[in-house]
């Protein structure tokens, strides 16, 4: 039993010096004493070090009405649970995570550490479940980061098709000179400059986590194909260009035959 305490009147009476509602704070107080609530919702007498005194029964469940959205729920939990404890009963019930959860009770909003009876809930009463404002935006941000992301893998992507084929040829140039044939240095040129265009496209790219690690891969797959072309442009300006001649085959006068005259 809660004690009460009482305070001297002026004219030597006394008067409590409690409302009604810390009374009723301070006996629901006293009835969570020696007990405690697991994550499940279940209530269980506290541990304690050494003996005490006998085990109380807990106090019986209670079953509270929630809204959210269309739906409506009723969960059976101890009263003298707390806000976040029937929020985890609840993520169960809509898939909606405790972190993300809102709930409102006399039209306001209640605190995780809150306690229900503390807070005047009794059996059947009812509460109004929505999505935590702040957890929107979390994941309105989210979203948006998620679309950033996507556009850039998708632009790295095409940008990396692009240098495949560049490569390639870059690949056939420098075979062409290590076998001693020359080629003609417009060729080479233009890939320098096909290839410095794709910096430029890489370096547009707003990219962040994982786009951002791929992105710098092609700039370095760019970077190595045209310092490969810089030293081909050399050792290809070394090379004589091949000259060919087509040997024509002679033919003598052909014979002419004289003819005998006779008479």
């Amino acid at each position: 039993m809660a004690s009460v305490m009482h305070r001297s009147s002026s004219d030597g009476g006394s008067s409590s010096g409690w409302s009604d509602a810390a009374a009723a704070v301070a006996a629901a107080a006293e009835d969570r004493a020696g007990w405690e609530v697991r994550p499940s919702g279940m209530v269980v007498q506290a541990r304690e070090d050494g003996g005490g005194a006998p085990p109380r029964p807990p106090p019986p469940e209670i079953r509270v009405r929630v809204k959210y959205g269309g739906a409506r729920h009723e969960v059976s939990i101890s009263p003298i649970a707390t806000f976040g404890q029937l929020k985890k009963l609840l993520a169960v019930r809509t898939g909606l995570q405790p972190a993300d959860q809102q709930l409102t009770y006399k039209g306001r909003a209640r605190g995780n550490t809150e306690y229900l009876d503390a807070c005047g809930v009794k059996n059947k009463s009812k509460m109004v479940l929505a999505e935590d404002p702040a957890s929107l935006e979390r994941r309105y941000i989210e979203r948006q980061k998620n679309a950033k992301i996507e556009s850039a893998n998708r632009a790295i992507g095409a940008i990396a098709l692009e240098v495949d084929k560049l490569a390639d040829q870059v690949t056939s140039i420098e075979k062409s000179i290590s076998r001693g044939n020359k080629v003609a240095e417009v060729q080479i040129t233009t890939l320098i400059e096909l290839l410095m265009r794709h910096v430029v496209k890489l370096e547009s790219i707003p990219a962040v986590g994982d786009s951002s690690s791929q992105k710098n891969i092609q700039a370095k797959r760019v970077q190595k194909c045209v310092e490969t072309l810089d030293v081909l442009k050399v050792s290809n300006a070394r090379l004589q260009a091949v000259v060919v001649t087509t040997k024509w085959e002679t033919f003598d006068a052909p014979a002419t035959t004289k003819w005998e005259l006779f008479d």
